[in-house]
């Protein structure tokens, strides 16, 4: 037997001296052995030789080299044997399994999904460069959880059929804590105050939900990006961070940071000046500049000021106008003057709107709320009207707008809407809690994004031991192109307070319907029109007080006693009928319909009951309600409230209808419903007239960084009803009657849905009030 052997090992030096010399010849055969996994014929398919070639040194060189370019084998070899090819092969193993051990950070089937990206996988041929690779990559991942003592062992155990068994083993350790943030060089700030701007900060009560107490890159970064703009903001040009030290402890498990900055001089602007191609009037560039001669220098002045040229430009249709400050400094007085240089760009109109991300809402929900048209000339005033009418939709969480520019084109751009939808569907329960140890709970289920078309339906539930409500509401906002609105309400109510220690005792049965209608007169305001039949059953009792009991007489009680001597004068069940009409104006501009900071709400409705219903009279009220930005996470809120009725043509007003205060959405810290007169026995009766004002102060929650899931608020509440006392007479409206309230709220956007807490201390009040210092909110969304 005469073999020539080619080894794979020796190919590399084919190109300057030949592993074993070998006249050319005509391949006969071609045999393969030492394949266990891979069929002979991915052999073949990747061998550049076949029957019949001429067979020589350089087609043995390609040969050996492209079986090793599969990646599949350790080792290969040709040999001759009489004219036949022999290829030995040495097969890599194949991966059998992957696990890993002591991993509690992570999801494992996420891990294995992520090696699969970079080649690891079960099945696939092993290699110990990609092993290598996934080790260092979880070990990252553990660096960026804050896990620096984190070790990995890797075992690679030989399995039958030439397999292999990869296995992680993982000591997550401790995570490493940040223990302490250090600032060096700050004279004109306290330390403290510095710190407060920062993500980063030592554990704290709330540092487990944040994790801000870890280390993280970005984090720091973006501190100190906050850190300069504080400085910059306050006048000081000259601002430099010279370092930042990061160090770990031995044990690796408490962090040191340390910043060491240079603050330099606080500088006064000396004056603006413009230049370039100003389209405008200078006047108008003059009316939006932020910075004055004499002012401290301020970054975000400067900044707002560019942008509101750059605005200010973009509402004229020069959408890609470029405003850029140039200053000039002069460091012996301290003070900085800017030259800012216009270049408005050509004039451009939009071509096309599009609207993205949106997976369950139509397209035409969100083109509805669009005040730029296509084909018109760019308005950046009416591109940020269409962001923010979209924004109050509430079906969205985020809401980003791009104008990129048409290619091959220079004056048309496509305006593009990216939303992030939010769930829609609310799932709502809420509780209170009174120093009486009474519990109560109310439930609503709505939708106001039913299937994506923008209409809302809504579910109302109450099943508290006093009340028990069935409602069903749909509303259409744009029943009409021009947004007209129409929805309607079908409603079935029992009410029953008789087991409720702050409102006299009485039942109503009430089944309604009715038609709504709203017409947009301006952007930001509304009016709207209804009508809705009502029937609604009373009873009274013995223990009802007289008010509630002459209403029945008044309207066919059905006892038949007129005198006011019986104790069962009053007393049965009357059923009465109405027909309402409500008419109303709302204003809404603030900036936001989940967390407004800035804009003013109002609203005014009247209520009116006209024949053929046996019931008359008319209820009308008015809110108004201010937000005001302070600094860049804090925000006030004023809000006011005030209602009148008065039955018509001799009828008496409902007392059902009444007006009451106190609780939830009005005077925290008291029972709900228990402001007001009362009767003898000292439950609420409810008023005709109310006051209602509310001021509450809106803040971060301390140790949450800039997370905006998170708000507290210190409130103060003031209000009344008035009516008619214990003796029928009606009281004098009096400010002095006001009760008042302070206290702190809380909510939360947390993963289960949004929770609403508050604790409020009456301020003033009278020995027959009822206190209810505790109460939440909680909600599901869907």
């Amino acid at each position: 037997m005469n073999r020539k052997l080619l080894s794979g090992l020796m190919v590399a030096l084919f190109a300057s001296a030949p592993a074993l010399a070998f006249d050319p010849f005509v391949v006969r055969d071609i045999r393969v052995e030492g394949i266990q996994r891979t069929e002979a014929g991915t052999v073949f398919n990747y061998l550049p030789v076949r029957v019949g070639d001429t067979f020589s040194e350089d087609k043995a060189a390609e040969a050996i080299r492209a079986l090793f370019a599969t990646g599949f084998f350790r080792d290969v070899r040709i040999e001759v044997e009489n004219d036949v090819l022999v290829v030995l092969l040495d097969e890599r193993p194949a991966i059998a399994q992957i696990d890993f051990v002591g991993v509690k950070e992570f999801d494992k089937d996420a891990l294995k999904k992520g090696l699969a990206e970079v080649g690891l996988a079960e099945a696939r041929i092993f290699d110990r460069s990609l092993v290598e690779r996934a080790e260092q990559e979880l070990k990252r991942q553990y660096l960026s959880r804050g896990k620096y003592s984190a070790v990995i062992t890797t075992t690679v155990t030989p399995l039958e059929r030439n397999r292999v068994a990869v296995n992680f083993t993982v000591d997550e350790g401790e995570v490493a804590k940040i223990r302490q943030i250090g600032i060096i060089g700050a004279k004109a700030f306290d330390e403290d105050d510095l710190l407060d701007l920062f993500q980063l900060r030592t554990p704290g009560w709330l540092t487990w939900y944040t994790k801000n107490d870890q280390y993280s890159r970005q984090k720091l970064s973006a501190d100190l990006e906050t850190l300069r703009s504080f400085y910059l903001d306050r006048g000081y040009l000259d601002f430099n961070i010279d370092s930042t030290q990061v160090s770990i402890t031995p044990d690796k498990r408490d962090i040191y940071i340390t910043v060491s900055i240079t603050e330099g001089e606080r500088y006064t602007v000396s004056g603006v000046r413009y230049t370039g191609d100003l389209v405008l009037d200078e006047a108008k560039y003059q009316e939006v500049t932020q910075l004055r001669p004499g002012d401290v220098f301020s970054r975000e002045k400067l900044t707002e000021t560019t942008k509101a040229i750059t605005d200010l430009l973009g509402n004229e249709g020069y959408a890609f106008a470029n405003v850029n400050a140039a200053p000039e400094v002069d460091k012996d007085k301290r003070e900085v003057a800017f030259m800012i240089i216009v270049d408005p760009g050509r004039r451009v109109y939009v071509r096309r709107i599009n609207v993205g991300g949106n997976t369950k809402t139509r397209d035409e929900v969100v083109r509805r709320e669009m005040r730029q048209m296509e084909g018109g000339w760019y308005d950046a005033a009416a591109i940020n009207r269409s962001r923010t009418r979209v924004e109050r939709l509430g079906f969205f969480d985020e809401v980003n707008v791009e104008t990129p520019a048409v290619p091959a084109t220079t004056d048309q751009v496509d305006v593009n809407f990216t939303v992030k939808e939010r769930p829609t569907g609310n799932l709502m329960l809420g509780a209170g809690f009174s120093s009486s140890e009474k519990v109560t709970f109310q439930a609503s289920i709505s939708q106001q994004n039913l299937f994506g078309s923008g209409n809302a339906l809504t579910l109302g539930l109450n099943t508290s031991k006093t009340s028990r409500t069935y409602a069903l509401s749909f509303t259409n906002p744009y029943y009409t192109v021009d947004g007209v609105s129409l929805g309607w309400d079908l409603y079935h109510r029992t009410y029953d307070p008789s087991e409720s220690y702050s409102i006299s005792p009485y039942k109503t049965v009430s089944t309604g319907a009715g038609l709504r209608i709203g017409y947009p007169i301006s952007e930001d305001d509304q009016i709207n029109f209804g009508i809705a039949a009502d029937r609604t059953e009373i009873e009274t009792y013995q223990e009802s007080t007289f008010r509630y009991r002459d209403f029945c007489v008044d309207f066919g009680c059905s006892s038949n006693v007129t005198d006011r001597n019986d104790p069962q004068y009053g007393v049965g069940k009357v059923t009465v009928n109405s027909l309402m009409l409500t008419a109303g104006w709302s204003r809404d501009g603030r900036d936001s319909f989940l967390f407004p900071r800035r804009g003013v709400y109002q609203s005014l409705y009247a209520e009116l009951a006209t024949p053929p219903g046996k019931l008359q009279y008319i209820k009308a009220g008015y809110q108004y309600q201010h937000w005001f930005p302070i600094g860049r996470d804090y925000a006030l809120m004023l809000n006011g409230e005030a209602g009148w009725a008065k039955g018509l043509h001799g009828k008496p007003m409902p007392f059902y209808k009444n007006y009451y205060v106190g609780g939830l959405g009005s005077v925290r810290g008291f029972e709900q419903s228990s402001i007001g007169p009362k009767d003898d026995e000292g439950d609420a009766l409810g008023g005709t007239r109310k006051l209602v004002a509310n001021a509450e102060f809106y803040f971060p929650l301390p140790g949450s960084g800039m997370d905006r899931s998170f708000r507290v608020s210190a409130f103060l509440d003031a209000g009344y009803v008035w009516g008619e006392d214990a003796n029928g007479r009606q009281q004098k409206l009096k400010v002095g009657d006001l009760r008042y309230s302070t206290g702190l709220a809380f909510s939360w956007s947390s993963p289960i849905g949004p929770l609403k807490f508050s604790l409020g201390f009456p301020l003033k009040k009278e020995d027959d009030d009822e206190v209810q210092r505790f109460q939440f909110q909680m909600g599901s969304v869907f």
